[in-house]
């Protein structure tokens, strides 16, 4: 019981400390021209503080014109849940309606707090707690964010520009967990950095994505020349 309630309190920080960052995605959403139910909609269904804050950001640059460009971010930060599924789906067994759930839910924190226990049953329940946790806090606070978005006439005066740049670090950090990821993400931050002036809004993220794309599959085709 004891290690359950321990789990779960861990679930719920986790699922507050992420949360939080709802906060700055809402104000900023706003502020890049979208509504205050298309916000929470978007929290509600795209649900990947990563791929959330792409598609705002790109919007924001770019207008109407980049909702193909930010589209595109997006799909290219939350490609990781894919990978992410194919690790819980032999843990969680789920089945029909659970299933879409379960797919919903699987993001970096629950996965990670899943995959942080040794026995099944915890994997379990550290990935649904963390996930509901998660998604509550995040949908309520991307709410609030948006409301107070609605009251600002320019978020920067506030800081939540910076905030939402945090944020994003924030979520991304911890991935970068070796020397070849974290070669990537700079080559990477070089590449959107250095085309910026000459592409048009969202280009450099797409470009960024590619190099990343490019250098995995190098290292890809050396392990198998390797193996072979």
């Amino acid at each position: 019981m004891a290690r359950a309630n321990s789990l779960l309190v861990t679930s719920v920080s986790v699922g507050l400390a992420t949360g939080l960052y709802g906060i700055s995605f809402g104000a900023l959403s706003v502020a890049a021209g979208l509504d205050v139910w298309q916000t929470c909609v978007l929290s509600l269904l795209m649900f990947s503080g990563g791929s959330q804050f792409a598609f705002v950001g790109v919007i924001a640059g770019g207008g109407v014109a980049a909702i193909p460009a930010a589209i595109a971010s997006a799909w290219m930060m939350g490609v990781r849940n894919g990978f992410y599924a194919v690790a819980m789906a032999p843990i969680l067994q789920l089945r029909k309606t659970r299933r879409v759930v379960g797919a919903q839910l699987t993001i970096d924190e629950s996965t990670g707090v899943a995959l942080s226990q040794t026995e099944t049953e915890k994997q379990k329940y550290g990935f649904w707690a963390t996930g509901i946790s998660v998604f509550v806090f995040w949908n309520l606070l991307t709410l609030l964010g948006a409301l107070l978005g609605e009251l600002m006439s320019d978020p920067s005066v506030w800081g939540l520009d910076a905030a939402a740049a945090a944020a994003f670090v924030a979520l991304v950090w911890p991935r970068l967990n070796d020397s070849p990821t974290r070669v990537v993400a700079v080559l990477a931050f070089a590449v959107s950095i250095l085309s910026s002036p000459y592409v048009p809004q969202g280009v450099p993220v797409l470009l960024a994505g590619l190099v990343a794309v490019v250098v995995w599959a190098i290292g890809a085709t050396r392990n198998q020349d390797g193996e072979s």
